[in-house]
């Protein structure tokens, strides 16, 4: 099966910077490039009736979004030679629609915020939930990162989908001839007030800070074997994840983040550190593992 990269459209500025990002994964891919419409029926209001449109007006609606949609893929391949586009408008909500779209793609891509979002509203809905749910990795395009960027920033923790994610980022590093980031943040254990009353025993940190290295190393050793030609760099540091991905992310040209690290409930779809890079960051945010 034809490697496929599916960008979700809507005619927005921010759904035009994913196409324009998906358009440069398909070509590093050598991957089809499908854009992607959903579109939910509107009312039909007049004096004389209120209701849904008429089967032939959705039927027109829906040839109306998919020739354009159609024109648009037509236009970018004229633009980058080599590229494979398709344009196809689909009934419904771009959620499902996206979602059900990436059973079948090895990438499905959406802007930050849509048509529908709220202004002041940094990642819409439907960013969120096709992170949560896509059934391949899903990138949000927060921003245009620098014509110059170069790198890929990837955090782990040693869990299964923070693993996913790091291969994830090598193979994408390996296409692009960039290097690879992979940052492990950790922090002292918490203790039990109820357990420990006098206060938690004492923590040697530089003992625990070598483990985290040994332990981080391990893990990624398999990595290093299957992509020697990626130049892959790995930090350890001490602090909130959050933070650091944020940090080590500027100037960076994708950020890679499991749907949850080893520390979260196996009932959230997204963790505390998914979600808080995909509200804050400021390039293309790639989300492993949501169909896991």
């Amino acid at each position: 099966m034809a490697s496929k990269v599916v960008v979700g459209f809507d005619g927005s500025e921010a759904s035009r910077e994913a196409v324009h990002w998906a358009v440069g994964e398909a070509l590093a891919r050598d991957a089809d490039l499908v854009i992607l419409a959903a579109m939910t029926v509107p009312m039909s209001a007049s004096p004389m009736s209120f209701g849904v449109l008429s089967p032939n007006a959705i039927d027109d609606m829906i040839a109306r979004v998919g020739g354009h949609v159609e024109e648009e893929a037509a236009a970018l391949v004229a633009a980058n030679p080599g590229l494979v586009a398709s344009g196809k408008a689909v009934l419904g909500g771009a959620s499902g629609a996206l979602v059900e779209a990436s059973e079948d793609a090895d990438l499905v891509v959406i802007g930050s915020r849509g048509m529908g979002g709220f202004k002041g509203l940094l990642l819409g809905s439907v960013g969120v939930q096709v992170a949560e749910h896509a059934k391949c990795p899903a990138v949000v395009v927060r921003g245009a990162a620098a014509s110059d960027a170069a790198r890929v920033i990837v955090g782990i923790d040693g869990s299964e989908l923070s693993l996913a994610a790091a291969a994830f980022a090598m193979e994408t590093a390996s296409r692009r001839g960039w290097p690879v980031l992979a940052i492990h943040a950790w922090d002292v254990p918490a203790y039990d007030a109820l357990a420990s009353p006098v206060g938690p025993s004492e923590v040697e940190l530089d003992n625990l800070l070598e483990s985290e290295r040994i332990a981080t190393s391990q893990s990624l050793a398999g990595l290093r074997e299957r992509f020697p030609e990626v130049d892959l760099t790995v930090e350890v540091t001490k602090g909130p994840a959050q933070r650091i991905l944020l940090e080590a992310a500027a100037g960076a040209a994708l950020l890679v983040v499991g749907t949850r690290g080893r520390g979260e409930f196996r009932g959230a779809l997204l963790g505390s550190v998914s979600q808080a890079v995909l509200h804050r960051a400021e390039l293309p945010v790639a989300v492993v593992g949501g169909g896991l």
